[in-house]
Protein backbone atom coordinates (compact mmCIF):
# COMPACT_ATOMS: atom_id res chain seq x y z
CA UNK A 1 0.00 0.00 0.00
CA UNK A 2 1.16 3.51 -0.81
CA UNK A 3 0.10 5.40 2.34
CA UNK A 4 -0.59 2.83 5.06
CA UNK A 5 2.02 0.58 6.68
CA UNK A 6 0.05 -2.65 6.67
CA UNK A 7 3.12 -4.66 7.74
CA UNK A 8 3.45 -2.52 10.87
CA UNK A 9 -0.22 -3.17 11.67
CA UNK A 10 0.24 -6.90 11.09
CA UNK A 11 3.20 -6.97 13.49
CA UNK A 12 1.37 -5.11 16.29
CA UNK A 13 0.01 -7.36 19.05
CA UNK A 14 -3.55 -7.04 20.29
CA UNK A 15 -3.91 -5.73 23.82
CA UNK A 16 -6.71 -7.46 25.72
CA UNK A 17 -6.86 -5.55 29.01
CA UNK A 18 -9.04 -3.79 29.97
CA UNK A 19 -10.58 -4.56 26.56
CA UNK A 20 -9.40 -5.46 23.05
CA UNK A 21 -7.44 -2.66 21.38
CA UNK A 22 -4.25 -1.93 19.47
CA UNK A 23 -2.16 1.15 18.77
CA UNK A 24 0.08 1.56 15.71
CA UNK A 25 2.31 4.60 15.58
CA UNK A 26 3.41 5.72 12.09
CA UNK A 27 0.64 3.68 10.50
CA UNK A 28 0.59 6.44 7.90
CA UNK A 29 4.03 6.25 6.36
CA UNK A 30 6.04 9.27 7.61
CA UNK A 31 7.17 10.21 4.11
CA UNK A 32 3.52 10.37 2.99
CA UNK A 33 2.05 12.18 5.98
CA UNK A 34 2.91 15.78 4.92
CA UNK A 35 1.10 15.39 1.60
CA UNK A 36 -1.95 13.90 3.32
CA UNK A 37 -2.05 16.74 5.86
CA UNK A 38 -1.73 19.29 3.07
CA UNK A 39 -4.92 17.89 1.50
CA UNK A 40 -6.83 17.53 4.78
CA UNK A 41 -10.29 18.98 4.12
CA UNK A 42 -11.50 22.20 5.69
CA UNK A 43 -13.80 21.23 8.55
CA UNK A 44 -16.45 23.81 9.50
CA UNK A 45 -16.36 23.26 13.27
CA UNK A 46 -16.19 20.73 16.11
CA UNK A 47 -17.98 17.42 15.92
CA UNK A 48 -18.04 14.68 13.31
CA UNK A 49 -18.42 15.43 9.61
CA UNK A 50 -19.16 12.78 6.95
CA UNK A 51 -16.97 12.87 3.85
CA UNK A 52 -20.06 13.52 1.69
CA UNK A 53 -20.24 17.13 2.93
CA UNK A 54 -16.50 17.84 2.73
CA UNK A 55 -14.09 18.47 -0.13
CA UNK A 56 -12.22 15.15 -0.15
CA UNK A 57 -9.41 15.19 -2.67
CA UNK A 58 -5.79 14.44 -3.48
CA UNK A 59 -3.60 12.49 -1.10
CA UNK A 60 -6.20 12.61 1.66
CA UNK A 61 -8.74 10.87 -0.59
CA UNK A 62 -6.14 8.32 -1.63
CA UNK A 63 -5.44 7.49 2.01
CA UNK A 64 -9.15 7.05 2.76
CA UNK A 65 -9.46 4.80 -0.27
CA UNK A 66 -6.71 2.56 1.16
CA UNK A 67 -8.52 2.34 4.50
CA UNK A 68 -11.52 0.99 2.61
CA UNK A 69 -9.59 -1.79 0.92
CA UNK A 70 -9.65 -5.49 1.76
CA UNK A 71 -6.14 -5.84 3.29
CA UNK A 72 -6.98 -3.48 6.16
CA UNK A 73 -10.32 -5.18 6.88
CA UNK A 74 -8.76 -8.65 6.74
CA UNK A 75 -6.08 -7.83 9.33
CA UNK A 76 -8.63 -6.24 11.66
CA UNK A 77 -10.75 -9.39 11.38
CA UNK A 78 -7.73 -11.55 12.20
CA UNK A 79 -6.56 -9.41 15.12
CA UNK A 80 -9.96 -9.09 16.79
CA UNK A 81 -11.38 -12.48 15.83
CA UNK A 82 -14.44 -10.95 14.23
CA UNK A 83 -16.19 -11.54 10.90
CA UNK A 84 -16.90 -8.19 9.24
CA UNK A 85 -18.24 -9.67 6.01
CA UNK A 86 -21.27 -7.66 4.93
CA UNK A 87 -20.90 -5.19 7.79
CA UNK A 88 -21.17 -1.62 6.50
CA UNK A 89 -18.58 1.02 7.31
CA UNK A 90 -19.17 4.57 8.45
CA UNK A 91 -16.61 7.38 8.13
CA UNK A 92 -16.45 10.79 9.77
CA UNK A 93 -13.76 13.46 9.79
CA UNK A 94 -12.94 15.67 12.75
CA UNK A 95 -11.04 18.92 12.79
CA UNK A 96 -11.61 20.57 16.16
CA UNK A 97 -12.27 19.59 19.75
CA UNK A 98 -14.28 21.57 22.28
CA UNK A 99 -13.29 21.83 25.93
CA UNK A 100 -16.43 19.84 26.73
CA UNK A 101 -15.43 16.90 24.48
CA UNK A 102 -13.65 13.80 25.71
CA UNK A 103 -16.09 12.71 28.41
CA UNK A 104 -15.93 9.03 29.35
CA UNK A 105 -17.99 6.74 27.12
CA UNK A 106 -17.93 3.30 25.47
CA UNK A 107 -19.36 4.12 21.99
CA UNK A 108 -22.85 3.05 20.97
CA UNK A 109 -23.94 -0.59 20.82
CA UNK A 110 -24.43 -0.32 17.05
CA UNK A 111 -20.66 -0.02 16.56
CA UNK A 112 -18.63 -3.22 16.26
CA UNK A 113 -15.11 -1.88 15.71
CA UNK A 114 -13.93 1.72 16.11
CA UNK A 115 -10.94 2.99 14.13
CA UNK A 116 -9.28 6.33 14.87
CA UNK A 117 -6.50 7.59 12.62
CA UNK A 118 -4.98 10.80 13.94
CA UNK A 119 -3.99 13.48 11.48
CA UNK A 120 -2.16 16.09 13.56
CA UNK A 121 1.44 17.17 13.66
CA UNK A 122 3.33 16.24 16.84
CA UNK A 123 1.16 16.67 19.94
CA UNK A 124 2.47 18.73 22.87
CA UNK A 125 -0.69 19.40 24.90
CA UNK A 126 -1.51 17.37 28.01
CA UNK A 127 -5.17 17.47 26.96
CA UNK A 128 -6.66 15.61 24.02
CA UNK A 129 -4.67 12.39 24.61
CA UNK A 130 -7.12 9.52 24.43
CA UNK A 131 -7.03 7.19 27.43
CA UNK A 132 -7.98 3.52 27.42
CA UNK A 133 -9.76 3.39 30.76
CA UNK A 134 -10.11 0.64 33.33
CA UNK A 135 -13.57 1.81 34.37
CA UNK A 136 -16.32 4.27 33.52
CA UNK A 137 -15.83 6.68 36.38
CA UNK A 138 -12.16 7.63 36.74
CA UNK A 139 -10.34 9.35 33.88
CA UNK A 140 -7.04 8.93 35.75
CA UNK A 141 -7.33 5.15 35.98
CA UNK A 142 -6.08 4.13 32.55
CA UNK A 143 -4.18 1.33 30.86
CA UNK A 144 -2.81 3.45 28.03
CA UNK A 145 -2.70 7.06 26.91
CA UNK A 146 -2.43 7.75 23.19
CA UNK A 147 -1.27 11.17 21.99
CA UNK A 148 -3.01 12.01 18.70
CA UNK A 149 0.23 12.36 16.75
CA UNK A 150 -0.07 12.36 12.99
CA UNK A 151 -0.25 8.86 11.55
CA UNK A 152 -1.13 7.10 14.84
CA UNK A 153 -3.80 4.42 14.55
CA UNK A 154 -6.05 3.28 17.41
CA UNK A 155 -8.50 0.40 16.90
CA UNK A 156 -10.74 -1.12 19.57
CA UNK A 157 -13.62 -3.54 19.85
CA UNK A 158 -16.73 -1.85 21.21
CA UNK A 159 -18.09 -3.47 24.35
CA UNK A 160 -19.79 -2.51 27.60
CA UNK A 161 -16.26 -2.12 29.01
CA UNK A 162 -14.64 -0.12 26.20
CA UNK A 163 -14.42 3.04 28.30
CA UNK A 164 -12.31 5.84 26.86
CA UNK A 165 -11.99 9.61 27.08
CA UNK A 166 -9.43 12.39 27.36
CA UNK A 167 -8.54 15.45 29.38
CA UNK A 168 -10.11 18.67 28.06
CA UNK A 169 -8.62 20.29 24.99
CA UNK A 170 -10.02 23.11 22.87
CA UNK A 171 -8.62 23.68 19.41
CA UNK A 172 -7.45 21.86 16.31
CA UNK A 173 -7.45 18.10 16.77
CA UNK A 174 -7.78 16.19 13.53
CA UNK A 175 -8.77 12.58 13.05
CA UNK A 176 -10.49 10.19 10.68
CA UNK A 177 -12.98 7.94 12.44
CA UNK A 178 -14.17 4.73 10.83
CA UNK A 179 -16.61 2.24 12.28
CA UNK A 180 -17.89 -1.11 11.23
CA UNK A 181 -21.53 -1.03 12.32
CA UNK A 182 -24.32 -3.54 12.76
CA UNK A 183 -26.48 -2.57 9.76
CA UNK A 184 -26.79 -0.25 6.78
CA UNK A 185 -29.75 1.49 8.39
CA UNK A 186 -27.51 2.47 11.30
CA UNK A 187 -24.87 3.85 8.93
CA UNK A 188 -27.46 5.78 6.91
CA UNK A 189 -29.05 7.27 10.03
CA UNK A 190 -25.77 8.33 11.62
CA UNK A 191 -24.28 9.70 8.40
CA UNK A 192 -27.47 11.68 7.77
CA UNK A 193 -27.45 13.09 11.29
CA UNK A 194 -23.81 14.16 11.03
CA UNK A 195 -24.40 15.63 7.57
CA UNK A 196 -27.25 17.85 8.80
CA UNK A 197 -25.14 19.04 11.72
CA UNK A 198 -22.18 19.75 9.45
CA UNK A 199 -24.26 21.80 7.01
CA UNK A 200 -25.64 23.85 9.89
CA UNK A 201 -22.12 24.52 11.16
CA UNK A 202 -21.06 25.62 7.68
CA UNK A 203 -23.98 28.03 7.55
CA UNK A 204 -23.19 29.45 11.00
CA UNK A 205 -19.54 29.81 10.06
CA UNK A 206 -20.54 31.67 6.89
CA UNK A 207 -22.80 34.02 8.87
CA UNK A 208 -20.53 34.64 11.86
CA UNK A 209 -17.08 34.02 10.41
CA UNK A 210 -16.37 31.66 13.32
CA UNK A 211 -16.38 27.89 13.70
CA UNK A 212 -19.62 26.71 15.34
Amino acid sequence: MTYLDIDRLQATPLETQPYDYLVVRNFVKPEKLPAVLKDYPEVPGPGSHPPSVLDIRGDFKALMDELDQEPFRRIIEEKFGVDLTGRPTMYTVRGFTRATDGKIHTDSETKIITVLLYMNDSWDSDGGRLRVLNNGTDLNDYAAEIPPDGGTLLVFRRSDRSWHGHEPFAGKRRAIQMNWVTSQSVADHEQGRHARSSRLKKLLRFITGKAA
